[in-house]
């Protein structure tokens, strides 16, 4: 399949988690929901300055995208399993007694023959209401929920959101901002890839791709391949060819002034190896820098574990063993591309975003300092 490039419509994030330190005025609860080819996730949270504190969240690998690629349909097992997890997130949003929330899917949704079905199955058992949302919104949501990760020397930028059936990247050109607007540029593209004029310095987009290959439809290409080195190779290979029409793709880069920010369960996963954390911290992983030599060392010990290593690693676990080589494979695939020194760890992303964009149309953000 041909990665696509749509026209959509825009979204815009930016996020400060914290714990609620009083209990929350359900009056001022947003909730956003991310229904991913793989996971299931959301927060529900209060606006708080300039951002917001989450009161409460959930998060469940549902899998609804399982054997899309070989029927084109999302399965009944499958249905059933994110139906049941969606139930809980009902009840929560009921519990809280959330009014202001938005709950999107993606990949999976956007490309099987029977989602609608779906989504009427999910309102008519749990009374929520599903929105599909397009690869550019998905995308923008993506790029603006990154912006604080921004390096002020960054004039080259490329923030790739690898998710599970498909992969967004934006390539962003703000050498003509000033320095110390250039996260703030990114910021402002809360208002499309292509804004209006405007007196301020601005950020230019100068491609932007959603790649049909995310951690879970990448796997399923390759699923009858038994050899674990000989299947990340391929995937990566893969991964790359699906590249080939993307405008910087062939562009050697200096390495001084380009950055990559990468926001998945990916690339906070091999951050966590690298850190060699026994127990996940989100404080420790979002931000964190990491070279391409420490990255590929992390995939070169995924590889040497296998998937009996793998399963055991408290990093990954049971549930991620085969999806984390498949992504692995897509970051390979881009350092490869663009060797870089500078690649930022996101732990932040759609769910943040969703939020963002209801309280800053509701107006109930201050403003203050990026």
């Amino acid at each position: 399949m041909a990665p696509k490039r749509p026209t959509g419509a825009g979204a815009f994030p930016k996020a400060v988690e914290s714990p609620a330190p009083t209990p929350p005025d359900p009056a001022d609860l947003y909730a956003a929901l991310d229904l991913g080819t793989n996971s299931c996730r959301m927060l529900i949270a209060q606006p708080k300055g300039s951002g917001f504190h989450v009161v409460d969240s959930f998060s469940k690998s549902v899998q609804l995208g399982s054997g899309l690629e070989k029927t084109g349909r999302l399965s009944r097992s499958s249905m059933a399993r994110t139906v049941q997890a969606l139930r809980i997130c009902q009840q929560k949003l009921k519990r809280n007694k959330v009014s202001r929330m938005r709950l999107v899917t993606t990949e999976a949704c956007r490309r099987a023959k029977n989602s609608r079905e779906f989504i009427r199955q999910v309102q008519r058992e749990t009374g929520m209401k599903i929105e599909v949302i397009q690869p550019e919104e998905e995308a923008r949501l993506a790029v603006i929920s990154c912006a604080p990760l921004v390096s002020t020397r960054t004039e080259q930028l490329l923030v790739v959101d690898i998710g599970g059936g498909s992969t967004e990247l934006v390539w962003i050109d703000i050498s003509s901002v000033p320095h110390r607007d250039r996260p703030r540029a990114i910021m402002r593209l809360h208002a499309g890839f292509h804004p209006p004029e405007s007196p301020f310095p601005a950020a230019k987009v100068v491609d932007w791709i959603s790649v049909p290959l995310g951690v879970a439809t990448l796997r399923d290409q390759f699923s009858d391949v038994e050899d674990d080195a000989a299947r990340f190779a391929l995937m990566s290979w893969f991964f790359e060819e699906n590249l080939a029409d993307f405008a910087p793709y062939k562009d050697e880069q200096v390495r001084e002034g380009f950055q990559i920010v990468g926001t998945s369960g990916t690339v906070t996963t091999v951050a966590a190896s690298h850190l060699g954390l026994k127990r996940y911290d989100r404080t420790k992983v979002d931000g964190l820098r990491m070279t391409s030599d420490q990255i590929d060392r992390v995939i070169r010990r995924y590889l040497e574990l296998g998937p009996q290593g793998r399963r055991r690693d408290p990093r990954i676990g049971e549930d991620r063993q085969a999806l984390i080589m498949s992504g692995s494979a897509i970051l390979q695939a881009l350092l490869r591309c663009w060797p870089t020194d500078r690649l930022s760890v996101a732990d932040r992303g759609l769910r943040e975003g969703l939020l963002y964009a209801q309280m800053s149309a509701d107006g109930v953000l201050e403003d203050g300092p990026f």
